[in-house]
């Protein structure tokens, strides 16, 4: 027992890649012998690899076992080596995946796919937000970026990484370079207005020296504040404080304007905000708004441009970025005509 102790502590502090060659050298040589040393019960090497497999992952199933002299050697030789080894592999995938989960559980990960969004901040508005995206579309994923200890939500497809935002080493582990988008939302924990657009200037100027190309999108709490940004090519500003107190007026002088805005803000129900691709068939706003509407959709907008109507018989430039309102219906209806 104490052999076997010892040769089991000596098998753990093996190396993986030696111990993974070792185990496969063993499978191949106890199926070979199997096969040559009693042929009648073992008539093929496909017979001999499912009895040592069967043998060493399980207690085996029965329907093999060796008879003569000779097969009963090697099967003991598998129980006391064999069983052993594959043992101590199946513990190490175990330990792997579980030092992984811990890794993911506390952001010290490095990811590595491309054009995911990363949302930098953590927040309800950023817990809003990765709903809102998932709602948008379930096959994109998501990187968070904060210096909680542990992730604040974790699933197969939104990850955690624990660091300064405005360390371009934690930006490089998000792999920010190869991002579709970031996200960077304004710290809630500070109270002065001056001191959360500071830190997120320095996130912003961040992302912006090591993945100058990334569409970036910034909360800022005072819109005056947009102007110490222009030196740098952020893409979008959300003025959270000013935009939130807009709608209070808007909606204190003119009753259910609020829902309006709702309504397109929030993928629940009704009619929502769709981008729609310039199709070779339109040589006119005119034309687009037209065969839009026939699928129930309203053209709005070109990019920042909300004067469609004034502009129906203006050519479309080919780098059109053309905005409807319309339900989900209407939308998949659209993609299917436009891609038909």
């Amino acid at each position: 027992m104490f052999i076997l102790r010892r040769l089991m502590q000596k098998l753990i502090k093996i190396n993986n890649s030696l111990l993974f060659t070792t185990t496969i050298i063993l499978v191949a040589l106890t199926s070979y012998l199997i096969v040559v040393v009693e042929p009648e019960t073992f008539p093929s090497m496909w017979d001999g690899f499912w009895w040592v497999m069967t043998t060493v992952t399980t207690v085996g199933y029965g329907d093999y076992s060796p008879v003569s002299v000779g097969g009963r050697m090697v099967a003991l030789f598998l129980y006391i080596f064999g069983i052993g080894v594959v043992g101590v592999i199946i513990g190490k995938v175990v330990d792997g995946l579980a030092a992984f989960r811990r890794k993911k559980e506390a952001g010290d990960i490095v990811f590595k796919e491309k054009q995911h969004y990363i949302i930098i901040g953590w927040s309800k508005k950023a817990s809003f937000a990765i709903k809102e995206m998932l709602d948008t579309s379930k096959d994109i994923e998501i990187v968070i970026i904060d210096d909680l200890e542990n992730a604040p939500i974790l699933e197969d497809n939104i990850h955690y990484i624990k660091g300064n935002a405005s360390d371009t080493a934690t930006l490089k582990k998000a792999n920010v370079q190869e991002a579709h988008s970031v996200l960077v939302f304004a710290d809630d924990m500070i109270e002065d207005d001056q001191l959360t657009d500071g830190k997120t200037l320095l996130i912003a100027s961040a992302i912006e020296s090591i993945a100058p190309d990334v569409h970036t999108i910034v909360e800022v709490m005072e819109e005056e504040h947009i102007k110490n940004f222009e030196y740098m090519q952020v893409d979008e500003f959300i003025v959270s404080t000013e935009t939130v107190s807009s709608l209070f007026v808007r909606s204190a002088f003119r009753k259910g304007l609020s829902s309006v805005y709702g309504q397109l803000l929030r993928r629940t129900k009704g009619d929502d905000l769709f981008y729609v691709a310039k199709s070779d068939r339109w040589n006119t706003y005119r034309d687009a708004f037209e065969e839009l509407l026939s699928y129930g959709a309203t053209l709005i907008a070109d990019g920042a441009n909300l004067g469609i109507n004034r502009i129906l018989d203006e050519t479309i430039p080919s780098n059109a970025q053309l905005y409807v309102i319309c339900d989900k219906d209407a939308i998949k209806t659209i993609y299917t005509k436009l891609n038909s």
